[in-house]
């Protein structure tokens, strides 16, 4: 069998018989290929750098999930409710009169109200126009300016009584006039947890509050999710 030497190798390698030389791609393509996927991989790490900057220097970021120190900010400028401003016992002066037949429940009544701060006036039984004529548990008598205020409050101390304004009347007293289903007044725990409803803080209804109110609910929002 005769010896071939292959063109370009120089006689190199020599083919006999069947073996054949095993054959190696040239290294310039293999340096080429390196360099493109190096090339890559630095545009995507400065792409990436870039389009952070651009985030945080645009400032695009949730405004619902912001840093604590937004929440602090956001709450702090939020509106404070309103608190109703009530008269406590002590400024309140009630006269306590009986409109039933039953004996001895004007002086009862008037002392439990003593007890639980609130001063006392005139106390016996009702006034001709009243008497007997009260049939539920009691009817709160009072000025026009009282209606929302020392009235409501005296009206914790008996459940279910009514609450009246009468026109024209004088001074800042109070009448409870006991009726013919008086079993006694609220129990106290009762009546100081009512009262302390009454100066709770409610916010104001106002249109101009109504757009702080939804943002600061969503500003908390916001910040419990983080």
């Amino acid at each position: 069998m005769s010896m071939l030497t292959p063109p370009g190798m120089g006689g190199r390698y020599r083919i006999t018989g069947d073996t054949y030389p095993r054959m190696r791609p040239p290294r310039r393509r293999v340096r080429l290929v390196a360099v493109v996927v190096a090339s890559a991989a630095v545009l995507g790490a400065a792409g990436w750098g870039t389009s952070q900057l651009i985030d945080v220097f645009s400032g695009d970021r949730n405004p619902a999930a912001g840093s604590a120190a937004d929440c602090r900010l956001k709450a702090a400028a939020a509106p404070a409710a309103r608190v109703r401003a009530l008269p406590a016992p002590g400024r309140i002066t009630v006269n306590v009169y009986n409109a039933t037949r039953r004996t001895g429940l004007a002086k009862d009544t008037a002392d439990q109200l003593r007890r639980r701060g609130f001063r006392i006036g005139a106390v016996g039984n009702a006034p001709q126009k009243l008497d007997k004529k009260v049939k539920g548990t009691g009817l709160l008598l009072g000025p026009a300016a009282a209606r929302d205020t020392s009235l409501r409050v005296l009206g914790t101390q008996l459940a279910g009584a009514d609450l009246r304004t009468e026109t024209g009347r004088k001074g800042a007293d109070l009448d409870l006039v006991i009726g013919d289903a008086f079993k006694g007044l609220t129990r106290q725990a009762d009546a100081d947890r009512a009262v302390t409803a009454l100066t709770a803080p409610v916010p104001s209804a106002s249109p101009s509050a109504t757009a702080p109110a939804a943002a600061s609910a969503a500003t908390k929002k916001g910040c419990a999710a983080r």
